[in-house]
């Protein structure tokens, strides 16, 4: 690390004790729905945003989680995917000692500066959603942007090109919420929720993600 660098994060650091926290509220909240019932499980989007970030063998900024359960005759199976959240207050912003970390005005997006996190790894014990990610490499911490370089470009983030079945999607999180956001991850007759099992309470920080779920998964 150059002295340049070093003197930045210092910089940086000592900017954010002087500043009091105020959770950014954006123009407009980007965020995800995910239909848990028709995801196949294909891991496409995993390997999209993989080959995207250039990730090494371990850290996954996106995660589909296989949930299975019953009992003969009566078997269940469905998908969470999960990648960030970019939460409307999210936990591991203020965790942040050097304030690496940072929301987006226009859009809601949950960034991390890359120059001036020092891996303390703080912002991934916060996250109650397993989103940050440590790079051993690297010795910093990452987590999905939404990929936002394709949405200044006016596209979707790799993950969602990449779903062969189109169960997941981006756009406004009070559209997705209300259903009038239109989307193939959602059916005319498909009802959305804010949580669903096997994922922490949405009240914590109040995530930009909604599902269409299993009837095993409600909570």
């Amino acid at each position: 690390m150059d002295q340049q660098t070093k003197q930045a994060i210092k910089d940086a650091a000592a900017k954010k004790k002087r500043e009091h926290y105020t959770p950014v509220v954006p123009d407009m909240q980007l965020g995800f729905i995910h239909n848990n019932v028709d995801c196949i499980g294909c891991r496409a989007c995993e390997i999209a945003c993989k080959d995207k970030n250039g990730l090494p063998p371990g850290p996954r900024f996106r995660r589909v989680a296989y949930v299975e359960g019953g009992t003969f005759p009566e078997v269940y199976a469905y998908k969470v995917n999960m990648s960030c959240n970019h939460c409307a207050e999210p936990a591991c912003l203020p965790t942040c000692p050097t304030g690496a970390i940072f929301k987006r005005k226009a859009d809601g997006i949950v960034d991390i500066d890359s120059t001036l996190c020092i891996g303390c790894r703080r912002c991934e014990a916060a996250c109650p959603f397993g989103a940050p990610q440590f790079i051993p490499e690297r010795n910093v911490v990452a987590k999905c942007n939404l990929c936002v370089d394709e949405i200044e470009a006016g596209r979707k983030p790799y993950c969602v090109m990449a779903c062969m079945m189109r169960v997941l999607d981006v756009g406004p999180i009070d559209k997705i919420a209300d259903g009038t956001y239109e989307t193939k991850a959602r059916g005319p007759a498909d009802k959305i929720v804010r949580q669903v099992k096997t994922m922490s309470d949405p009240e914590l920080t109040n995530p930009s993600i909604r599902f269409v779920p299993h009837s095993k998964g409600e909570v």
